[in-house]
């Protein structure tokens, strides 16, 4: 039973695994997590398949393929609308992750909106972070596990 890299605590098969074989994500929350798992696994025909495609620029699924960054949790701080009877939502998320040796945090307010009857992710607002580092190997968990950082997301 593999755990789901979204950090939910569920199985991956159970959780984000349906959405990255097609089946449409129920919520902006659940596809929103289901994108940072497509991007722990390098899944990028999948974030381009969800991704507005007025919002996706030049970036290609091979792009979005390439695993140079190590992600390493995610945390879901508030949604607001994104669920069955709504057009749009919003998603505040931080994730943790490595590159070049070096910690950091993404801290976004992401949209999204539905398209064809699919949530899909338009654009989000990003946010200054505190420079500290991920916590240490023996430290809590920053996705709120309550498990060490090394048993968890590290």
């Amino acid at each position: 039973m593999t755990p789901c890299p979204c950090t939910s605590t569920l199985p991956y098969a159970s959780c984000c695994a349906p959405f990255h074989q097609g089946q449409a994500a129920p919520s902006a929350r659940q596809l929103m997590r289901s994108r940072y798992s497509a991007f722990v696994l390098g899944l990028g025909e999948y974030l381009v398949q969800s991704w507005h495609p007025d919002y996706l620029g030049d970036l290609t699924a091979a792009e979005l393929s390439r695993q140079q960054t190590r992600w390493a949790g995610l945390e879901i701080l508030a949604t607001q609308g994104g669920e069955a009877s709504d057009e749009e939502g919003e998603v505040e998320f931080k994730a943790w992750f490595a590159e070049q040796g070096q910690r950091h945090c993404l801290h976004e307010r992401s949209r999204f909106v539905r398209l064809a009857g699919r949530w899909v992710y338009t654009d989000g607002e990003q946010f200054a972070v505190d420079p500290r580092p991920l916590p240490g190997r023996n430290d809590p968990c920053p996705c709120g596990s309550g498990k060490k950082f090394k048993k968890c997301c590290g």
